[in-house]
Formats: structure tokens, sequence, C-alpha cells
């Protein structure tokens, strides 16, 4: 019996597509929409995709809804989780064959009002962390900030969510 290690390409190696001297937001937003699985499960869609915020968007359906008939908390952490990488990637762009892994480690949820309807998670990262990203070397690790803010169809604020990202530079090649 043979075991045989197997290594997972770089977090850089999904959006080899994208020229990183002209990166296309477009190209982007359709990569980074089918990208988690359980997201494209859930119907999350990302709407919007730039260098300075992301924008993903949960449908109004029952089966994302709580006992109370309000946006379950799951379904709005996943949208918020979901713009926030989605910012990443877009503050990234045309850095992003140097990103060796990009992981959630720790987050702050505050809930503002009861989630009605369509929700709208705008995703931002704290841009001395996105400079500190592009000057790091091979291997390195870097601590990446991030938020997003909930808002429902009303652009009402229903919540805002502190995200901890760690950021590690690929191998040098």
């Amino acid at each position: 019996m043979t075991t045989e290690a197997k290594t997972r390409p770089g977090f850089g190696a999904v959006f080899a597509a994208v020229d990183p001297d002209n990166p296309d937001f477009a190209l982007l937003r359709r990569i980074v929409t089918q990208l988690i699985p359980f997201g494209t499960h859930a119907g999350v869609e990302v709407t919007e995709l730039g260098p300075d915020h992301a924008v993903a968007e949960i449908p109004d359906e029952p089966h994302l809804a709580n006992h109370l008939r309000t946006v379950h908390a799951g379904a709005l952490f996943l949208a918020a989780d979901i713009a926030g990488a989605c910012a990443f990637v877009g503050a990234v762009a045309s850095n992003l064959a140097s990103i060796g892994s990009f992981v959630l480690r720790d987050t702050r949820t505050s809930f503002r009002k009861p989630a009605l309807g369509r929700i709208r998670a705008v995703g931002m990262l704290d841009p001395r962390d996105i400079q500190a990203v592009l000057t790091a070397g091979p291997d390195e690790r870097v601590d990446v900030d991030g938020r997003a803010l909930l808002y429902d169809a009303k652009d009402v604020l229903v919540g805002k969510v502190q995200l901890d990202y760690v950021c590690t530079m690929a191998p040098e090649a």
C-alpha cells in the first residue's frame, strides 16, 4: 500500500487567468462567486468586487431564516465572511500569485436590528495591512484586519462583523 501526500496549490493558483498588470475585476468576481461551495449552496452572490471593497448578497429565501422569520445569524456570517475574503482578493489583485493562504482566524459579530429580506454585506480591509501584504516576502505571515457591514433591503445597518485574518505568502519559487 502506498500513500502519497497531496498538496494543494497556493491560494493564488485559482486566479491564474487574471492579468496581474491589469486585473479584470469582473473576472475576479465571477471566479470568487463560485469559489466557496457552501456560499454557492446558500445562494450567496458576489455583486461587487474592487480594489477597496467587495459586496456579497444573500437572497431572501425561507431556508435562510430562523424561527423568528428573520435571516439566520449563520447566513449573515457567511455573507460577511465572503465579502471580507473577496475584499482581500480585490485589494491584492495585482499580487495574487504571491499569496500562499488567506484564512479567517477570529471574528466578532454585533447584530443591531432584525435582518429581513435580501442582505448586502460590504467587506473592507485595513489599507495598512494590505500594504504589508503587498510588500511581504516569501513565507512571511501578515495579520489582516477587516470588517463587514450588513445592510437589509431598505439599506438599514443590521450588523457589524470584525474579521481577523492571517495571510501567509507563498514560498519562493
